[in-house]
């Protein structure tokens, strides 16, 4: 009833809402067919029939590029905080192995059950608060326990439907101002790195521009792609890449058997579980729906849960939804919006390859300058920022969606509690302050819907 009553409102709005964005909010009611934990999807035989007849350029670059971004910044993370917890390599390679495996196999079936770019991954954050942990006098031990701990009550609240129950309260402009905040540093990273050298990264941004003005040549081939190239050989040129030997050999995993502790539970499940539920997963829902997707939210909770079990008992931390790659998937880059969830499938193909070399896929994440990775991902989500801040800023809960975007841009946790989770929780007590007109506009719209 509640999605029914919140479609309604969306469709009686001004015609100023993109209908990009309704056709995804006109599918939620759909959306809520199947089991407690799982949407209803497709046919997975079927959907492999489709991969095939569909398969494009576009779709498998940005899947390569989804994967790049997610390996050369994020898997130095994780080896970051391995070193922090004073961790042998081999268990460090058995974390990147195992998070890259499982994130990958996850995406694969995302992509093809749901026909929608959801991208699984690992909590970014996540890792950087557990080398704190585990620097701290954690275990290895004790924190495969929080995770596996983590997962179960994720779990049982996707079960209970609380978790879309929170969500569906939510008024998507806040949300949708959360997205754009987490999201505003790509944009400027990209950017404030072409200013900085514009020798490299400048010309990328000219060559990205540039390329669109071929209407015939970027449908087929994305701009991104072609800064991506032309970014490789200036690094070249400007001898700015790094000559790194690689061995190859297949990752070997280490087990770990799981401790519970109240104090770990306490001390690092707390913040890792507001992190997973308010923080990372809430973000590509955000992205989902600002282009015109349906979003199947508890699939989104579960399939990371469900991995996460797996990820502890071979070193591996807590799987999320990936907002940033799941934008990157969903952008215009990856083709008709019909068809961008093969980049996310593709993305998942390149994350296991990684994985399987994850010694490899680390050295080689050392190549390149990381602001040249960062320029990349900008300038694939360029799309993305436009249709999250039509969104956000065009119809009701602007204030609050103003604020969500300013304490999401802040980046500033409290409480060891991410800032995307506090943008929520301020935007929504700004609209509630400042637009409470707004809320009992909608909750008319619930009373008519659900008298019919």
């Amino acid at each position: 009833m509640m999605l029914r009553a919140r479609l309604l409102d969306l469709l009686t709005r001004p015609q100023s809402v993109s209908t990009t964005y309704i056709a995804g909010r006109r599918q939620l009611v759909r959306a809520m067919k199947g089991n407690p934990l799982m949407e209803r999807g497709y046919s997975l035989t079927e959907s492999i029939r489709e991969l095939f007849k569909n398969l494009s350029f576009p779709g498998v670059t940005t899947g390569l590029i989804g994967a790049l971004f997610s390996s050369m910044g994020p898997g130095m993370i994780v080896m970051n905080a391995a070193k922090q917890g004073k961790l042998p390599d081999e268990v460090a390679v058995s974390w990147i192995f195992i998070i890259f495996l499982m994130g990958g196999l996850a995406t694969m079936f995302m992509a093809l059950y749901y026909r929608t770019p959801v991208v699984i991954a690992w909590s970014i954050p996540g890792a950087v608060l557990i080398g704190k942990y585990l620097a701290g006098g954690g275990t290895i031990y004790q924190a495969a326990g929080v995770y596996m701990t983590v997962a179960l009550v994720v779990l049982l609240l996707t079960a209970t439907g609380a978790i879309k129950a929170v969500i569906e309260h939510i008024p998507v402009p806040i949300m949708l101002g959360m997205v754009g905040g987490v999201l505003l540093s790509f944009g400027i990273n990209a950017f404030g790195n072409a200013m900085k050298l514009p020798a490299v990264y400048g010309i990328m941004i000219l060559v990205f521009a540039l390329w669109y003005y071929f209407k015939g040549l970027s449908s087929k081939i994305p701009g991104v792609v072609v800064a991506m190239i032309v970014g490789a050989v200036l690094l070249k040129v400007n001898g700015m890449t790094k000559s790194i030997p690689v061995a190859w050999e297949v990752a070997r995993p280490v087990f770990v058997s799981p401790e519970f502790s109240l104090k770990s539970i306490v001390e690092l499940g707390i913040p890792l579980f507001f992190m997973v539920v308010g923080v990372q997963n809430i973000q590509a829902v955000g992205v989902l729906l600002s282009r015109g997707y349906t979003p199947p939210v508890n699939a989104m909770y579960t399939v990371p849960s469900v991995i996460t079990f797996i990820n502890a008992l071979f070193c591996g931390h807590t799987g999320v939804t990936a907002g940033p790659s799941t934008a990157i998937c969903s952008s215009d880059i990856a083709g008709p919006k019909e068809h961008r969830w093969i980049a996310a499938f593709f993305e998942g193909v390149f994350w296991v390859s990684i994985g399987l070399l994850a010694k490899i896929g680390v050295e080689s994440a050392k190549l390149a300058p990381a602001e040249f990775m960062q320029v990349v991902a900008g300038l694939a989500m360029f799309e993305v920022f436009s249709s999250v801040f039509e969104i956000a800023f065009s119809q009701k809960f602007r204030k609050g969606a103003l604020v969500a975007f300013f304490v999401a841009a802040a980046n500033v946790s409290l409480f060891n509690i991410g800032a995307p989770f506090w943008a929520i929780v301020f935007g929504v007590l700004m609209s509630l302050i400042t637009e409470r007109d707004h809320f009992a506009f909608a909750a008319k719209k619930k009373a008519v819907e659900a008298a019919r």
